[in-house]
Formats: C-alpha cells, sequence, structure tokens
C-alpha cells in the first residue's frame, strides 16, 4: 500500500528507489531491528527530544512515507511526523514514516533495560541504519571525541600479487573468471527461479514462513579468540566467522543422526556494494557532492554450505578454507553485476512487483541469510544510557533462519531469527559454539 502523492504541493524528497520499492511491496516487506541493551534502567522522559532534534535530521526518509503521483512513480513524501505514534507500535503503517521504537524499562539476564529501533529496509540497508543510529549515540567516556572502528586491513595474501607477471599468465585467471561469472550466474538464476534447498533441520519449506512466529536469541564471542584462528590460517575474520556459522550449522544438522546426511543447503551472503569500507557521517552522507552512499546498496551471494565429509576425521579448519575460497569466488565473479542489470531489467519491463518476486523467491529457495556489521570500539551511550552490548536483525523474509552479527568492544554478538517450533534455537547456539571451540583448539595446535 501506498499513498498519493500531490505534486502541487512540492511535498517530496526523492524518487523511491528500485530496490526499496522491491522491500516495500505486496509481496516483500522487511525490516530491520536494531537493539540496544543498557547498562542502567532507562529514563524515557529525554526520549522525543532525541528523536526530534537528533533521530529526524538524519534523513529525509524518516519523515517522509511513499506515495505514487499520477503516473505510477512512487516518490518519498514529507511529512509531518507526530512522534508519539511513532513510540511502542506493534506493526508499520503506511500512512506515517516507516520507523518506530520500542522501550522497555523491564531488566533481562543481558540489560537493565533496552530500547529497540524498527526500521522498515526500505529505508536503507545494514550500512545506513547502522550508521544513522551511531549518529544518535556518542563516546561514553568523552562524547567530545568520535567513536572509532576496527580496522579493515586484511591479510595480504602472497597469491594474489601481480606485480612482475606476465600478461599471458593472467589469461587462465581471465578465462576462470569468465567461465565462473558464467557459472555463477546460471546457478543464481536457477536457484532464484527453479532450484530450492533440500528440506532439512534448517529449511522447513512451509509456505507463507514470513507470517509465522519467530524466535529471537543471541551468543556471543571473544574478537581476540577469533583474532587468533585468523591469524593461524592467515584469513580474513569474515572467513573465520563464516566458517563458524557453516560448521555449527552442520553440526546441528547432523545431531542424533548416526549417518552422515548432508542435505544440499546454501546461505544468501549480504555484501555492501559500496566503493567505501568506512561509515560516513551523516552530514557528509547528505552534503550534495558526496558519493552517494545512503539506501539500499548491497547484493546477495549463493554460498553453497560445505558439506560433513566424516565426522571421525573432521577437520574443523577446513571449514574456514572452504568458506574462504566460496566467498572469494563470488565476489571475483561477475555475476553480481549481471544479477543487478537483470534485476533492473525485471522492474523496466514488468515492474517492481515482477522483481520483488523474484527476490522472494531468492530467499525463500535457500537455507539461511547471513549479514554482519562492523560496530564500534569504544564504549557508547544514548541520552546518557551506556550501552553494555547491540545486535540486530532482518525480519519479515521468507527463510526459516537468519543470522546476523555484529562486532562491538572487543566482542562479537551473534543473533539468530528461526521459525518457532521447527528450529530448536539453544540446540543450534550449542552446536555453533562446540564449532568455535573446536577450531579454536585446531588453530591453536597449529605450530
Amino acid at each position: 500500500m501506498v499513498n498519493e502523492l500531490n505534486v502541487e504541493d512540492g511535498e517530496y524528497s526523492e524518487p523511491v528507489s528500485p530496490t526499496a520499492q522491491y522491500f516495500n511491496s505486496s509481496v516483500l516487506s522487511v525490516c530491520v531491528l536494531a537493539v540496544l541493551d543498557s547498562e542502567i534502567p532507562i529514563d524515557d522522559s529525554p526520549a522525543l527530544g532525541l528523536l526530534k532534534h537528533v533521530f529526524l535530521p538524519i534523513s529525509p526518509r524518516f519523515s517522509s512515507l511513499m506515495a505514487e503521483d499520477e503516473n505510477g512513480v512512487k516518490h518519498w513524501k514529507k511529512v509531518e511526523v507526530k512522534l508519539e505514534d511513532h513510540i511502542a507500535m506493534e506493526q508499520l503503517p503506511h500512512n506515517r514514516p516507516l520507523w518506530n521504537i520500542h522501550i522497555i524499562k523491564y531488566p533481562t539476564s543481558n540489560a537493565a533495560g533496552n530500547i529497540i529501533f524498527k526500521l522498515h529496509h526500505s529505508l536503507g540497508d545494514g550500512y545506513s541504519l547502522m550508521a544513522a543510529l551511531l549518529s544518535c549515540l556518542q563516546r561514553a567516556d568523552n562524547p567530545s571525541v568520535p567513536l572509532t572502528f576496527p580496522s579493515l586491513t586484511s591479510t595480504p595474501n602472497p597469491n594474489l600479487s601481480v606485480r612482475g607477471t606476465s600478461i599471458y599468465r593472467n589469461i587462465p585467471k581471465v578465462l576462470r573468471s569468465a567461465f565462473n561469472t558464467v557459472s555463477d550466474f546460471g546457478w543464481s538464476l536457477m536457484k532464484s527461479s527453479y532450484v530450492e534447498d533440500d528440506i532439512s533441520l534448517i529449511r522447513s519449506g512451509n509456505p507463507g514462513v514470513e507470517f509465522k512466529p519467530v524466535v529471537i536469541s543471541t551468543m556471543t564471542f571473544s574478537l581476540d579468540d577469533i583474532k587468533q584462528i585468523k591469524t593461524k590460517l592467515r584469513v580474513t575474520i569474515n572467513d573465520v566467522i563464516t566458517g563458524i556459522i557453516f560448521l555449527g550449522t552442520r553440526l546441528y544438522m547432523q545431531e542424533g543422526r548416526n549417518k552422515l546426511n548432508n542435505e544440499h543447503s546454501t546461505a544468501l551472503v549480504l555484501l555492501n556494494t559500496r566503493a567505501i569500507r568506512e561509515y560516513k557521517s551523516v552530514k557528509e552522507m547528505h552534503k550534495p557532492c558526496a558519493e552517494k552512499v545512503w539506501g539500499n546498496q548491497f547484493a546477495f551471494l549463493h554460498v553453497s554450505i560445505p558439506e560433513l565429509t566424516s565426522l571421525e576425521s573432521l577437520n574443523p579448519l577446513d571449514f574456514v578454507w572452504k568458506a574462504q575460497k566460496l566467498i572469494q569466488r563470488q565476489r571475483n565473479s561477475g555475476a553480481i553485476f549481471l544479477t543487478a542489470r537483470l534485476l533492473e531489467w525485471l522492474r523496466k519491463f514488468k515492474g517492481p512487483e515482477a522483481t520483488a518476486k523474484y527476490i522472494y523467491s531468492t530467499i525463500k529457495n535457500s537455507s539461511m541469510a547471513l549479514s554482519n556489521i562492523i560496530g564500534p570500539v569504544e564504549r557508547m551511550a544514548l541520552a546518557n544510557h551506556p550501552i553494555k552490548s547491540l545486535y540486530f536483525m532482518m525480519i519479515g523474509g521468507p527463510e526459516s533462519l537468519t543470522i546476523a552479527m555484529v562486532s562491538y568492544m572487543g566482542k562479537l554478538r551473534v543473533a539468530f531469527k528461526t521459525e518457532k517450533g521447527f528450529i530448536d534455537p539453544e540446540k543450534l547456539k550449542s552446536s555453533i559454539q562446540n564449532a568455535f571451540e573446536m577450531m579454536l583448539k585446531a588453530a591453536q595446535d597449529i605450530a
């Protein structure tokens, strides 16, 4: 549902991007939850002032709604925001800007209280929304000093160096890249249209999964331990995390079985496609001459979850290397570009609804979705409330399992959205913890 736009009023800020339309359609409606764990009991008296003076100015979309002009073209239409209407609502009504906030004053095992931002995915992707959230937060120890983030420098791989090599030596690489592009694009097309993952302990295949109740749970790892594995294997932190998730998932799928039963399962890995890698401030994002960084700028990578070959002779580190190889191949393939062109073609000739159906099928045919975001190194505070930890989650998609990760103060918080009554979240977390301990021990045993 969208509203009618009166162009004569001049009340729109910008056209709605194609991706934003896909995520807010009759087929697909995806939201992002950002959960802040407060160290102290929450005083909600400054909430309205914070929203008005800090949150709303971050982006015009936070005070806009989707509207159609007389030609059926969707725009973000500026409206007057009644902040009271956005606190503690169950749904996101389409006659108001697509966000709300929940303030939970009851203590839990993890926090003295919680602040939950619910933001529709059409407003922006994880990068945009994390940048918006960080604009509301300050360093707890010194608010005048900006937050800092872990270095994104990867461990150099000598095998990737081409300095001093002949052009003829690169021909096999070019041919292999071209073959991989065609192969990966064809596979992605089939996965989105015809080929579904096997029914398994992490994929129910039930119709309407997006409307069923879910359970959201979390677990935490030490980044220092993950860096130990990274250093020993000379891979990236993302490779290690993905390997742990893949191995833990396979162990969960194998639990209680006497023989290996490797169902075909794939993960949709969300990839930020921006050329920049660090967060930009809101002021930098909205400069007229600045590179466009706000909005939805990401791609899906279809990554097959490696199979267990043997429980007796299992080398857990194999899952890290396999994850690295699979993700690097997808990143270096031109399939991401071809998929983007396909979506644009579908939108142009068949409309946003047909494109949304294609994306819906892509997600539904896979077994899980994976996403991760880099958080700050220092402790943050929101309106003088120190933030003990945080996590985020995408909701509304047709998958039985979603895993989202964020780093903060030397810890990695991993959140799970599981289909209620189908996936046992405690057993899944136990399997992933087991995979982590196996990998850490195997890495420490490397001379």
